[in-house]
């Protein structure tokens, strides 16, 4: 016996114990940190949720915008009030929704969007940030690649849609982000997103854009803009969802299993 209290514990163990407790540390700010956003959970089946902030969840934490939009606190612990345009197959836990209506439209599944702000996206600078061609000083097609405008534009159907009128460019990422397609019928435009495009050569060598996303008819119900040389956060998401959705539910068979 030599009276000694910490005998036993070397420095290899004190650093063990520290990196345990700092291990665990770690894992309750990441946890909290995750929990900033979509909490409180709801039930599978009812649908109802604790109100009251639980494990994890942590204090509000107050963000600044730029450019003057105000600021933001979250979490909130405020529910989700939208419309939910689904039904679920059964009542039972697990069981998926199946949207009702038009499922392109419905704003669920492959076509859901996340509620950004209905703001315009801003550059470092502060200026629009995705903006037509025509109006993008300083920007241009470059020499020697092919010019879209005044191409037609096929649908998964092989039939026209319409034509690209103008182009769409990111002035931060400085590349072609929309095309702007004059539709066949009716006259207005609407905004096609680049990744759902392949460029083709159609009759005569002629090239075209062909989108295997959707008809050329269901280009008439692409989500409209607000303005006519803006597109905000909220109507992007909402396009890039449509046009996504149309992967699934343009053609009947593509809800068909393969074999």
């Amino acid at each position: 016996m030599t009276g000694s209290v910490v005998g036993s514990i070397d420095v290899a163990q004190l650093v063990l114990y520290a990196f345990w407790i700092f291990f665990a540390g770690l894992i309750w700010y990441l946890r909290g940190e995750d929990r900033r956003e979509g909490y409180p959970l709801e039930d599978d089946v009812t649908g109802a949720y604790d109100k009251r902030p639980w494990l994890f969840v942590p204090d509000r934490k107050t963000f600044v915008l730029p450019f003057g939009q105000g600021t933001r606190q979250v979490p909130d612990l405020k529910r989700d009030t939208r419309p939910l345009n689904a039904e679920r197959l059964s009542r039972a836990p697990g069981y998926p929704y199946v949207p009702t209506g038009n499922p392109m439209l419905a704003g669920v599944g492959p076509g859901s969007w996340a509620e950004r702000e209905n703001i315009a996206d801003l550059t470092a600078h502060g200026d629009l940030r995705i903006v037509p061609l025509s109006q993008a000083e300083g920007f241009a097609i470059a020499e020697g690649e092919l010019d879209p405008r005044g191409l037609p534009v096929f649908g998964c159907d092989l039939k026209s849609g319409g034509i690209v009128r103008d182009v769409w460019v990111d002035r931060s990422e400085q590349l072609l982000r929309y095309y702007e397609v004059e539709l066949a019928a009716g006259g207005r435009t609407v905004l096609l997103p680049n990744n759902f495009v392949v460029i083709k050569r159609g009759r005569g060598d002629k090239p075209c854009l062909y989108v295997h996303a959707i008809t050329a008819a269901q280009f008439a119900d692409v989500p409209a803009l607000a303005a006519a040389d803006t597109v905000t956060r909220l109507e992007e998401d909402k396009i890039a969802a449509y046009y996504g959705s149309g992967l699934l539910y343009a053609l009947s068979d593509r809800q068909e299993p393969l074999l």
